[in-house]
């Protein structure tokens, strides 16, 4: 199985993924666009991290985490509008909430319950999924910034495989 379950972008993933479900089934009405649109976001978020790490080409890799990356800043600008269209207050990065949820370790361990004192209302709920995407957003840029880096050093999939054809084939004919 991938070590994608080990990368702390996939675990935050795996959480975003069922908070926003719980959000979008009390909050968002469910015959609309836009609840479909947040329920595909964050599918594809979480999915194309999972596909992408198990690409053995670098270049799809990169790819797959840029779609994931484009996903969540979709989903992020979903719960912005929702504060703004509800008339309700979003919190500032120093604000003490956003502080105290940033500090919140993410582990292999989905427990909804651990984000309980944020999820009783709609503003506190919002904005605690905006600090989340935006956490999530950080790790998925320092995630394709370190993988375009071993691309440039190493090389991709394709053109390792063709060095190795090459020396192959050296050794055969001389």
């Amino acid at each position: 199985m991938g070590g994608y379950k080990n990368l702390l972008v996939y675990q935050q993933a795996v959480v975003i993924f069922d908070l926003n479900h719980l959000f979008c089934e009390r909050y968002i009405d469910k015959r609309s666009r836009t609840f479909d649109q947040m329920i595909q976001a964050d599918r594809s978020g979480k999915q194309n991290i999972v596909e992408g790490s198990l690409e053995k080409s670098l270049k799809s890799n990169i790819y797959l985490t840029g779609i994931s990356r484009a996903s969540y800043g979709e989903l992020l600008e979903d719960y912005i509008d929702f504060l703004q269209l509800k008339g309700l207050k979003p919190w500032s990065k120093e604000d003490q909430r956003v502080l105290e949820i940033r500090k919140t370790r993410i582990t292999n361990e989905t427990n909804l319950s651990n984000w309980s004192n944020w999820t009783n209302s709609s503003e506190p709920f919002a904005n605690l999924m905006i600090t989340l995407l935006s956490r999530e957003n950080y790790l998925l840029d320092q995630m394709l910034r370190s993988l375009e880096r071993k691309f440039v050093e190493e090389g991709g999939y394709t053109e390792n495989l063709y060095k190795k054809r090459m020396e192959y084939r050296k050794k055969k004919f001389d």
